[in-house]
Parts: C-alpha cells; sequence; structure tokens
C-alpha cells in the first residue's frame, strides 16, 4: 500500500486520530496478552501430556510385559487414556515422522521404558493428526502405542463471548477518554467562533483538569486583551473625530465671512466633506458599542414604505417590490440607519435602490436593497464591509466616500441580533441584505 493511499484513508478529525491509535493499540496489547496466555497454557499442557504419558507409559508397557500373551488384550481398555491407546500387533501403516513433536513424543516414551523396547514413530494420514509408537516386548510380540497429541486444553464456550464483551468495553472505554480529551479543544473553537467584541458574551468556563482551567484562563484574558484594545482604538477615533468639530465649525464661520468668489465656494465644499467624515467616523465608533436604544416592536410594510417615501420625496428612485405583513423586535433608529446606507450606496452607484422584505424559515426577517449598478468583483465582498475600504480608490467623496457606510451597517447589525450580506445580483447589479434572527 503506498504512502498517498494511507493518507487517504488516515482520519482526517484528530478524535478520529487518537481513537484508533488508542484503540489500536490497546487491541494490540491485549492480543500480546492473550498470545502470552495462550502459550503458556499451550506449554502447560503439553507438559502435562507428555509427563502424564512418560509416567503411565512406563507402567502399563512394564504390566503389559509380565503378562501371559492370551491375558494382555483383556487390560487394554483399561491401560488406555484419552490420548493414547494401546494396540496389540503393529498397527496402521505409517510414515515416518522426523518432526520436533514426534522427536520429543519419542524421547519421552524411550525414557519410560528405560531404552529397553526400541520403538519407532510413524505419523499416520487422517483428518487427526496421529502417531503411533511401535516396539516389541521382551517375547517379540509387536506393541502400538496409538497417540492423538493434544496442544491445548479444551476451551469453554463461554470464552469466546468474553472475549467479545473486553473488545467492546475497550471500543467504549477508548471513545470515552478521547471524547473527554477532545472537549475542550471543540469547546475553545466554538468560544472563538462566538467571540464578538460588540457584546460581551459569557467567559469560557475555566472547569475541569488543570491545562484546561490554563487554556481558558488564557483564552478570557486574551479576549478581554482584544476587547480593550478594540475599545481604545473606537475611543481614540470618537475623540479624535468629536475633537475635530469645534475647529470645523469655526472655521466654516470664517468662510461665512468670507468675501464671495471661488475660493469661498470651494473652501465650504471642502469643510462640508470634512464635516460629514467626522460625522462618519463618530458614528462608526457609536455603532461599535452598540446605541443605547431600546429594542420595540414596529411594523415592518409601515415602517419599510415611510422610508422608501422619505426619498422618494427628495427625488429619489426608491421603490418597494415585495413586502410581508407582521411586527419585528428590533431598534427602529438603527434598522432606518442601517437601510439607509444601503440605499445611500445603490443611489450613488445606480441611480435607484429596490427594497424587498420577505421571511426566511420561522423567525428569520430578510431585509435586501438591490440596485443594477456594476456590482463588486467576488474577490472585494468581504473587503468591502472592513472600515475604511473603499471600491472606488479615489479620494473623491462623490464617488468613494468614506468607506465607513457599510461597515456602521455591520457594527449595528450585530447590535440588533442581525447580520449583514453582500452578493452580486444575477444581471448585473449588488444585493445587501440583512437578516434579522
Amino acid at each position: 500500500m503506498t504512502a498517498a493511499v494511507l493518507r487517504h484513508l488516515w482520519p482526517k478529525t484528530l478524535r478520529a486520530r487518537i481513537f484508533l491509535i488508542l484503540l489500536v493499540g490497546l487491541a494490540v496489547a491485549y492480543g500480546l496478552s492473550f498470545s502470552v496466555l495462550y502459550t503458556e497454557r499451550y506449554m502447560s499442557a503439553k507438559a502435562v501430556m507428555l509427563g502424564t504419558l512418560e509416567n503411565d507409559v512406563a507402567t502399563s508397557i512394564a504390566v503389559l510385559d509380565r503378562l501371559p500373551a492370551d491375558q494382555r488384550a483383556d487390560l487394554l481398555d483399561r491401560l488406555s487414556r484419552g490420548n493414547y491407546r494401546f494396540i496389540l500387533g503393529p498397527g496402521s501403516k505409517g510414515v515416518p515422522d522426523t518432526s520436533s513433536r514426534a522427536a520429543e513424543i519419542a524421547g519421552r516414551l524411550e525414557d519410560a521404558v528405560d531404552h529397553r523396547f526400541p520403538l519407532s514413530i510413524e505419523a499416520i494420514p487422517g483428518d487427526v493428526a496421529r502417531l503411533q509408537a511401535h516396539l516389541s516386548l521382551s517375547d517379540g510380540s509387536p506393541l502400538t502405542i496409538d497417540i492423538t497429541p493434544r496442544g491445548v486444553m479444551p476451551i469453554a464456550q463461554w470464552l469466546p463471548y468474553v472475549f467479545v464483551v473486553q473488545m467492546l468495553l475497550l471500543i467504549v472505554v477508548a471513545w470515552l477518554a478521547v471524547r473527554q480529551a477532545i472537549r475542550p479543544l471543540g469547546d475553545l473553537a466554538a468560544a472563538a467562533d462566538a467571540l464578538d467584541m460588540s457584546s460581551k458574551g459569557p467567559v469560557m468556563s475555566d472547569a475541569g483538569p488543570t491545562e484546561v482551567a490554563h487554556a481558558a484562563k488564557a483564552f478570557n484574558a486574551m479576549r478581554d486583551r482584544i476587547a480593550h484594545y478594540l475599545e481604545e482604538r473606537v475611543q481614540i477615533l470618537a475623540a479624535i473625530s468629536h475633537d475635530l468639530q469645534t475647529p470645523i465649525t469655526r472655521m466654516r464661520l470664517r468662510a461665512d465671512m468670507a468675501d464671495e468668489g471661488p475660493g469661498k465656494d470651494k473652501l465650504l465644499h471642502d469643510l462640508g466633506e470634512i464635516e460629514r467624515l467626522v460625522q462618519d467616523g463618530i458614528a462608526y465608533a457609536r455603532s461599535s458599542h452598540g446605541s443605547g436604544e431600546k429594542f420595540s416592536r414596529i411594523d415592518l410594510a409601515s415602517f419599510i414604505e415611510s422610508l422608501s417615501y422619505d426619498y422618494q420625496d427628495t427625488g429619489k428612485s426608491v421603490s418597494v417590490i415585495g413586502m410581508v405583513q407582521g411586527t419585528a423586535a428590533t431598534k427602529p433608529h438603527a434598522l432606518r440607519r442601517i437601510l439607509s446606507n444601503f440605499i445611500d450606496n445603490a443611489l450613488k452607484f445606480a441611480g435607484a435602490a429596490e427594497v424587498s422584505v420577505e421571511r426566511r424559515g420561522e423567525s428569520d426577517i430578510v431585509i435586501s436593497v438591490l440596485d443594477r449598478g456594476p456590482g463588486i468583483p467576488e474577490e472585494q465582498l468581504d473587503a468591502a464591509m472592513q472600515p475604511f475600504y473603499r471600491l472606488e480608490q479615489s479620494r473623491n467623496r462623490e464617488t468613494g466616500g468614506s468607506g465607513l457606510g457599510l461597515a456602521i451597517a455591520q457594527q449595528l447589525a450585530a447590535a440588533i441580533g442581525g447580520s449583514v450580506r453582500l452578493y452580486n445580483r444575477d444581471g448585473g447589479g449588488l444585493v445587501a441584505e440583512l437578516v434579522i434572527h
């Protein structure tokens, strides 16, 4: 079997690998122990058989040798045993046996008769392994000892069932041991998957063995450090954005008092861009911590229609193409900000936006904003959700933006218990999808 085949057959999961190694190791150890016991039993049985054969045969031959020839047949059945019997005469025709077993039996028999009767050993063909030892008594009468060697003592009928139960016990114990050893890794992976810096979830339990407790404490400490670094970063962004508002206001007042001209218009335009960037920075900082807004129940149809009417009143092409009836528990201002960011992007790049609302499953509500713009390259869909990432690499606010709109939407979606996804629309365009769980 080649190395490639072995790698293909090798389990992919750590749980299966440890279970296989442990099970094979225990099975091999158990097999070796069983082999040692079997060998020891075989050797003991053979020693008992040969010792009994030597002692009993010595006595039996001595008795037969001293009896008159016409009385020997009456004692044959009494002198025979389970693994050998006496035959008056030359016995069956066999073939010379030079095996170590035959030599060992012949040696024991010669010791039994004290080398007074020369004998030969032959193997008798048949389904059952048999040996016959041929010798001549003192009066020249031929005597045959028909021997059926026994390797081991008979095995009890219940022994195979015990073996099966022991193997099953090995499998169960190995599986429990592996499960106990691997469970902390699964808990650690689950805690890492559930890690969300926007909400303070439960810490990982540090109960269990020392190594598991140490790993859990280290993970919780890492979680706290990451949360601290993120909070510090957002606080810095919020502080800078907030502090910039005062000098921007002073600069706008001075620009308003300046003489009319092209320079004044450009300055006011630039100040407007800076002000919007600062406002986006503050909004992102606030969204990363969630808002103080509480959950309330809203009518979905009325909420979406009101949002679309606000855009239509300003001459924007925003339409509702699908709607569901019913209510939803959410944060209305956060939801409006999410959908406004989606719609603003659609209007910027496609000139029109479509809003669709549907239910998915028993509890999920899916709100989608669709457009027919240029879309986003597949390899950049995930990156588009990152802060300050702009698909349009120019610094022009009208085309590139600040790169915070989708990041703010993602932060607010997490705050209301939802998730955001971008994907390209069939036939061209983009779909920004909000799922409220």
